[in-house]
C-alpha cells in the first residue's frame, strides 16, 4: 500500500507543469498597471507556466539599470527609455514587445478648489512636475503647450524632486499644482490636500506610455517565454475589459494595494477605464510610436528619430492576439 501511494506521488510530481521564473521590474506601483496585477492575481501567468517575480524599482533610470545589468529579465517602463538607451549606442538595445497602457496616466491636482477650472489659471503658479525627460513630464509639457502655456516661462516648474517623493513634497506645501498618478490623486482629494481638476491622459491622446521591454538578446533566446508572458497580459487585458472596476479592485486589493481604501481603488480603476488608459491588446503600433517621438521632440528630449521596427517587436503580440 505504501509503495502504491509513493508511486502515485511520483507520477503526480512528474506530470506537473514545470514553471519558469521571470524577473519583472516595474517602474512604480500604480493602479495604472491594473492589467499586470490582474495577470498575477487571476493566475494567467501561472496558466502559461511562468513564475513572475515582481519588484518595484521606483523610477525609469533605476528600472532600466536593472534591465541592462541583468537584474531583471523584463521591465515595465515608459517606451522613451528604450530610445534613450539606443541613442547611447547600446550594443544590446531594449526592445518594446508588449504594450500595457496607451495614454498618459497622470492627473492635474490643484491645491485650491476650482469650480470652473481653466488651464490659464496655471500661469504664474508653481507646478510640481515629474522628472525631466520622463514620459509624465514630457506628456505634461505637451498638453500645457496645447493649452497655450509655455512651461519654461509661464509657470515656475519644479523638476528636481525624485518620483517617489513628489506626493510628500506637495502634501508638505510645495507647489500650487502637481502632476500625480492614481490612486494618489484620489487619496489627496479625500484628505483635502488637493483637487483633481484635469486629466493629462484625456488631453495628450494615444501613446505607448508604458510597455514591457527586454534586451534584444533576451528576446532572441527566450522568444517562447516572451510569448507566454504576452499571452498572459493579453488575457488580463481582456479580463479587465469584461469585468467591472469593483471586481478588478477586489482581485488586486490584498496583494498589491492593501493600504488603499477599496472605494478609492475602485474609483481609480474606473477613471482609467473611462479614459481608455488600459491598452486593449499588447500591440504597439507605428502611429502611437510616432506620436511618442513627437511629444519627446516637443519637449526637446528626442535624441534622434528611431524607426518603429528598430525598437519595437510586434511579432509576438500579433501572434498572441491572432491565436487567442
Amino acid at each position: 500500500m505504501l509503495s502504491f501511494t509513493l508511486m502515485l506521488f511520483i507520477l503526480a510530481s512528474c506530470s506537473g507543469v514545470k514553471t519558469e521564473k521571470v524577473r519583472l521590474a516595474e517602474v512604480t506601483r500604480s493602479v495604472f498597471y491594473t492589467p499586470l496585477y490582474i495577470a498575477i492575481s487571476e493566475g494567467f501567468f501561472k496558466e502559461e507556466g511562468l513564475d513572475v517575480e515582481l519588484k518595484t524599482t521606483w523610477g525609469g533610470d533605476k528600472t532600466m539599470t536593472a534591465l541592462l545589468s541583468n537584474g531583471a529579465d523584463i521591465a515595465l517602463v515608459g517606451s522613451e527609455t528604450s530610445i534613450y538607451v539606443n541613442a547611447q549606442g547600446a550594443s544590446d538595445p531594449a526592445v518594446n514587445f508588449a504594450q500595457l497602457t496607451q495614454t498618459d496616466g497622470t492627473f492635474l491636482v490643484a491645491r485650491k478648489k476650482a469650480d470652473n477650472f481653466s488651464w490659464k489659471e496655471l500661469k504664474g503658479k508653481t507646478f510640481l512636475g515629474q522628472r525631466k525627460g520622463g514620459m509624465p513630464q514630457m506628456a505634461g509639457e505637451f498638453v500645457l503647450k496645447q493649452k497655450g502655456i509655455d512651461p519654461k516661462h509661464d509657470i515656475d516648474l519644479i523638476q528636481t524632486i525624485d518620483f517617489a517623493n513628489i506626493p510628500n513634497s506637495f502634501a508638505s506645501g510645495t507647489g500650487d499644482y502637481v502632476q500625480l498618478f492614481e490612486p494618489q490623486a484620489s487619496i489627496f482629494e479625500k484628505e483635502g490636500i488637493g483637487r483633481i481638476v484635469a486629466s493629462f491622459g484625456k488631453e495628450s491622446g494615444r501613446i505607448p506610455y508604458t510597455t514591457f521591454m527586454a534586451k534584444q538578446s533576451y528576446l532572441k533566446k527566450n522568444e517562447k517565454t516572451a510569448e507566454k508572458f504576452t499571452r498572459a497580459i493579453y488575457k488580463a487585458q481582456q479580463w479587465v475589459g469584461s469585468h467591472s472596476s469593483k471586481e478588478a479592485a477586489q482581485s488586486i486589493q490584498d496583494q498589491f494595494f492593501k493600504d488603499t481604501e477599496p472605494s478609492i481603488l475602485e474609483s481609480s480603476i474606473e477613471r482609467y477605464k473611462q479614459q481608455k488608459s488600459f491598452a486593449h491588446d499588447p500591440i504597439l503600433d507605428e502611429m502611437e510610436w510616432n506620436q511618442l517621438q513627437t511629444i519627446m521632440d516637443e519637449a526637446g528630449e528626442l535624441p534622434k528619430r528611431t524607426s518603429h521596427h528598430e525598437l519595437v517587436n510586434t511579432k509576438i503580440a500579433e501572434k498572441v492576439t491572432k491565436n487567442h
